[in-house]
């Protein structure tokens, strides 16, 4: 049976404002339980790989529906991992979305592999099938779709193009841990998901930490070699890997806070519908392009992301901030305007889709310990900024 968190009321004033995030709220609620935990570890001296990490991968795969997972030391090393564990290398191609973390291009141009930048689909920011059709070439090693803020891409499309080119998809999940598509999770989707457990992900650790996930016994087990240096047995390296395990005390946090992780996906959903109620109520959805979650889809929102279009988007977050209302902009620019990939050649209007998201989004708080209270604060703030 799940833990429920008895959550404790909130002391909202308008002049504390509202946070982006507040881990201090989800930690207070369960510290007896996490300082337990990593006593054990210090009592076990098992820092590394221990205990902990196998009871996290068995639980991770099941949470998932995938066959194996397998502890990695992070999101970043993950997309590394499974990019390896495909044998992408120099000379290859990667078709990923050009609207992404840094993290999901920088582990192909890390192998010496071409980072391929796909455009968006503009509802839900993840990537267009459509581009990633007209991107594929002889050259193409492997297909990474993001979950973008929790939503899945169009599973469905991408594997129909990958399957018929027999090239490997892995899953970026890292912001989309119980995400569903068709009502199968994300990290079971493709040839292998990668996860990433930095605190600020629905599930977060308390440092650096990720989980790669597969159907895939031969897969499994190259990954289990590749995330540390290629050894088996000990001092005897039949591959190059890298150094890449999950430590004890991550493990042992994230086993703490997953059977939560439901119930705070349910408050995250709550959050989202009350933002639509509140910005609707309020005519705000004439001005700004809500968030929509798709019929088919388990929407976990890691992210809260409204569009401001006419160029008000800086304006208004500027607003917000001297209310001391948190935000963010997930991302200012498409990775194929960042400097470090100018040598590809992108030119101004390649990437339509993802220059418009770049101009246009703003993410707002949602997470779980959120009150009804403060959802109605900065949706008066961003009322109060233009007119209504």
């Amino acid at each position: 049976m799940a833990n429920v968190v008895k959550n404790k009321p909130h002391h909202f004033s308008e002049e504390k404002g509202v946070p982006l995030l507040d881990l201090g709220r989800q930690h207070h609620l369960i510290l007896d339980e996490l300082v337990a935990a990593l006593r054990r570890v210090c009592q076990s001296g098992a820092f590394v790989l221990g205990p902990e990490v196998k009871n996290l991968e068995q639980a991770i795969a099941a949470y998932c529906r995938a066959k194996h997972a397998v502890g990695c030391a992070s999101g970043s090393d993950a997309l590394l991992l499974a990019l390896l564990a495909c044998g992408v290398g120099p000379g290859d191609e990667v078709i990923l979305p050009s609207f992404t973390f840094f993290a999901t291009a920088s582990a192909a141009t890390r192998l010496g592999a071409k980072p391929v930048f796909a455009d968006i689909d503009p509802v839900t920011f993840n990537i267009d099938p459509v581009a990633v059709g007209r991107l594929m070439t002889p050259a193409t090693k492997a297909i990474i779709p993001v979950h973008l803020f929790g939503q899945c891409a169009d599973m469905d499309a991408i594997n129909r193009l990958a399957d018929s080119a027999k090239t490997p998809v892995i899953e970026d999940a890292a912001q989309a841990i119980g995400a569903e598509w068709d009502g199968r999770r994300a990290g079971s989707l493709g040839a292998i998901g990668c996860i990433s457990f930095y605190p600020t992900k629905n599930l977060g650790g308390a440092g650096d930490g990720g989980m790669l996930t597969t159907n895939d016994d031969a897969l499994a087990e190259r990954l289990r070699l590749l995330r540390q240096h290629g050894m088996s047995p000990r001092y005897y390296h039949k591959v190059v890997g890298i150094n890449s395990r999950l430590d004890s005390f991550q493990a042992a946090v994230l086993n703490v806070k997953l059977p939560y992780l439901d119930q705070w996906t349910a408050l995250r959903q709550a959050n989202a519908v009350r933002y639509e109620e509140l910005f609707i109520g309020a005519g705000l959805d004439r001005v700004l392009t809500l968030p929509k979650a798709l019929a088919n889809c388990r929407h976990v929102w890691n992210q809260y992301v409204i569009r401001v279009p006419d160029g008000r988007r800086d304006a208004l977050r500027e607003s917000l901030a001297k209310a001391k209302i948190g935000s963010e902009i997930y991302y200012p620019l498409g990775l194929h305007d960042q400097e470090c990939f100018r040598y590809l050649g992108y030119k101004p209007g390649d990437l339509p889709e993802t220059d418009r998201a770049a101009r246009e989004v703003l993410a707002l708080p949602i997470f779980p310990e959120l009150t009804a209270e403060e959802q109605q604060l900065v949706v008066a703030r961003i009322a109060g900024f233009f007119g209504m």
